[in-house]
């Protein structure tokens, strides 16, 4: 089962993108979904995550600029990314996580110039 993740680029500092990620929706309808990042030489790291019902968490660095949304219907969740930032540059991973076991997408690069 592969996750369907799309919408990475280059912008520049202070610009916008939107990250989108579709999973089939037997996976979808029971998940928690989140997006992680990761640079060369450093561990894999939580950005947002949104919970079946709509609850939402944002590391600190990401608050206030970063959005995590998702259309059930849809099986798909987004991440739209304003006021980008040189150190928001990584390659970002979708993650759908269910009771029986976790699904990642592959990763999406943003590169965010400065």
């Amino acid at each position: 089962v592969q996750l369907q993740a799309s919408g990475g680029g280059l912008v520049q500092a202070g610009g916008s993108l939107t990250l989108s990620c579709s999973a089939p929706q037997t996976i979808f309808s029971n998940a928690d979904m989140g997006w992680y990042r990761q640079t060369p030489g450093n561990q894999r790291e939580l950005v947002a995550l949104i919970t079946g019902n709509g609850r939402t968490n944002y590391t600190n660095a990401v608050k206030g600029r970063f959005t995590i949304s998702r259309d059930n219907a849809k099986n798909t969740v987004w991440l739209q990314m304003n006021s980008l930032k040189a150190e928001d540059t990584a390659v970002y991973y979708c993650k759908a996580a269910t009771f029986i076991r976790n699904y990642w997408g592959k990763g999406t690069l943003v590169t965010v110039s400065s």
